[in-house]
């Protein structure tokens, strides 16, 4: 045996003895955080509820979990936890085969959203499914502001959606104004909410700014479950007013009706399609202000102050003015968003705008590229979308029943799994999301590279 050998022998041993106790411990942990949601479920039994013990479904989870900890330590991550070589040069060649599929994508997705109430597959269920997604992808693009684009991590997103709520529900019951004039008093308050908030955090960045950010949603949700006088607590705020066309009420009886304006006979749908539009068009108008504010000398000190806090003060960029627009743009989003949610729900109440609320958003941010539009837009209609689809697996009831010999198989209860598990697949596979490129507005030559390595040119971004 050559020295070269008696060298790399112990080297590939004890790397394979780090990644089985690294995998093994990952494994522990899945055990602990398995056991009670898979392995110990209640049902109906006589008197009373009994348990039933799955522990057949922990032991799967646990070798999966070890197995795939195991490949990926010693396959796919490198010394220092990153991918390999050959899968960023696979990336960057995806990412060029896929960049003409990219400029047709947005356009035939907007073309798609415009056309949906009228296509054959459009039901009341495609229709909801499709506000809800609109919804979040409005949320995610006001939230790209604070996070992709000024590079300031906000875990207290969800209190300008609650914010905007609020203050349609209150000014219309109370004073009855109308959607169409709360709907820009809403933003604003929201946007005052996200200067507050900016102040408190001029001088914090990172893990320091999220707690605080966090802090603050909470602070907010709990003053609107305490505030008993003015936001009725727990109990929430109901009867709110819907959006008029003109004047004209979605209702089956009374005056100035939209069915007996227009001569059609009454149906449901009129108003569900009404909402798409309204959130479709404000969704819109999101995206065409985001990015022309982009190209704007605020948007440019945004990426600067994303890229270097350091350097884009020593250019002389007022880093303080530039967080306090990035919050309130943002937040400003945000109350749109929420006095759509007031107005089409028609009740409103503090759990609605818990901590899971900002996560979600959170999340389409990161998953769908930060800086990203289109990225964020097709990572809420993968996750929402996706996600609202998962409720109706019948066809997946009766194959794993059949094939494996399980009773009462509850797809639904394995929704949250399956949803936790692609993200992980693929954060491991696109760590910088789908779209995962942060390209500046501007460049100084014909070529520069982005931070993921695609090759970006002149005129692009």
């Amino acid at each position: 045996m050559t020295d070269a050998t008696r060298e790399s022998a112990p080297a590939g041993g004890g790397k394979l003895a780090e990644a089985v106790k690294e995998s093994a411990m990952a494994a522990l942990l899945a055990f602990v955080l398995t056991s009670l949601m898979l392995g110990v479920r209640t049902v109906d039994a006589p008197g009373g509820l009994g348990l039933q013990y799955r522990w057949h479904l922990v032991i799967g989870a646990m070798v999966i979990v070890f197995v795939g900890r195991l490949l990926l330590k010693l396959f796919w991550w490198k010394e220092d936890g990153g991918a390999p070589a050959a899968v960023g040069a696979a990336s960057g060649r995806f990412a060029t085969l896929t960049e003409p599929l990219r400029k047709f994508a947005a356009p035939a997705l907007v073309i798609f959203a415009f056309v949906l109430p009228f296509l054959p597959i459009a039901d009341r269920q495609i229709i909801d499914i499709g506000i809800l997604v609109l919804t979040y992808v409005l949320l995610g693009w006001g939230l790209n502001v604070v996070v992709g684009l000024a590079g300031l991590l906000d875990l207290g997103y969800v209190a300008f959606y609650a914010v905007g709520a609020y203050s349609y529900a209150l000014l219309a019951t109370h004073f009855g104004l109308s959607f169409w004039t709360v709907l820009p008093l809403a933003g604003i308050l929201a946007a005052m909410w996200g200067m507050i908030l900016g102040f408190p955090v001029l001088r914090l960045r990172g893990d320091y700014l999220a707690i605080v950010t966090l802090a603050f949603g909470e602070i907010i949700r709990v003053i609107l479950l305490n505030w008993v006088e003015v936001t009725k607590g727990p109990d929430g705020i109901s009867g709110i007013p819907r959006p008029s066309f003109f004047g004209l009420e979605f209702k089956r009886f009374g005056e100035n009706t939209f069915h007996n304006f227009f001569g059609i006979e009454y149906s449901s749908m009129h108003r569900i399609i009404f909402l798409y539009y309204i959130i479709l068009v404000l969704a819109m108008i999101t995206n065409y202000v985001t990015m022309r504010l982009r190209r704007l000398p605020v948007g440019r000190a945004w990426e600067a102050m994303r890229e270097d806090e350091i350097a884009c003060r020593a250019l002389g960029i007022n880093t303080t003015n530039t967080k306090l627009t990035a919050f309130a743009i943002g937040a400003f989003f945000g109350g749109l968003g929420g006095s759509f949610f007031a107005t089409r729900q028609g009740f409103i109440s503090p759990e609605s705008f818990t901590f899971i609320e900002s996560a979600i958003i959170l999340a389409i941010v990161v998953l769908g590229g930060m800086g990203s539009q289109f990225g964020v837009a097709v990572a809420a209609i993968a996750m929402i979308g996706g996600f609202e689809l998962l409720r109706n697996m019948d066809w997946v009831k009766g194959f794993v029943e059949s094939t494996f010999g399980i009773e009462n198989f509850d797809p639904n209860e394995y929704r949250m799994l399956i949803f936790g598990l692609l993200m992980v697949v693929i954060m491991v596979w696109k760590p910088r999301g789908f779209v995962g490129t942060r390209m500046p507005t501007i460049f100084l030559g014909k070529e520069r590279k982005a931070i993921s390595g695609d090759l970006v040119k002149e005129g692009e971004g």
